[in-house]
């Protein structure tokens, strides 16, 4: 593949980067970088207490993927799954209120391919599920508005994906 998004040759190479966001626009940027690096059949795993800012990565993740402006990306915690139109469409998964039997029933697998991104807020509840492509995301708390994200995967980003602190 020869877009910016490319994937490792060595597979086993796992990539990390650290930033420290100091803004929600700061996290919506990132989110929007990481987007635009995307080509379809990756899986975004995400981690963080509630309130960290998973959702509002997400929104920067699906502006970045030409979201439909029609489309409000809102957090799935009751629809479980929220499905966007994009330039790769997006499949929406929030588990936080599932078991990781309940996690299978949802058929998220149906859409493991690449015409789709996951993106999986509460990933831990069921991370094994997902193989493949994986962007695994954490971000932590550091005060009200700033956070520090965590991003390691098996695929290579684009320098912009670095956003240096």
């Amino acid at each position: 593949m020869n877009c910016p998004c490319c994937y490792d040759p060595h597979k086993g190479n796992i990539l990390t980067k650290e930033f420290i966001s100091t803004s929600p626009q700061e996290t919506l940027d990132f989110g929007t970088s990481i987007g635009k690096a995307l080509e379809g059949g990756e899986i975004i795993l995400l981690s963080g207490d509630l309130g960290s800012g998973k959702t509002l990565l997400t929104r920067g993740i699906a502006t970045g993927l030409d979201i439909d402006p029609t489309n409000t990306v809102v957090s799935p915690s009751f629809t479980l799954m929220n499905i966007y139109k994009a330039r790769i469409d997006i499949i929406h998964v929030d588990l936080y209120r599932l078991d990781s039997d309940d996690v299978y029933e949802l058929g998220i697998e149906d859409f493991m391919d690449r015409e789709h991104v996951i993106i999986v807020e509460w990933a831990g509840r069921s991370k094994d599920l997902f193989q493949g492509d994986i962007i695994g995301i954490s971000i932590e708390y550091l005060d009200d508005f700033s956070r520090k994200i965590f991003l390691r995967t098996n695929i290579v980003l684009p320098d912009e994906t670095t956003m240096a602190s």
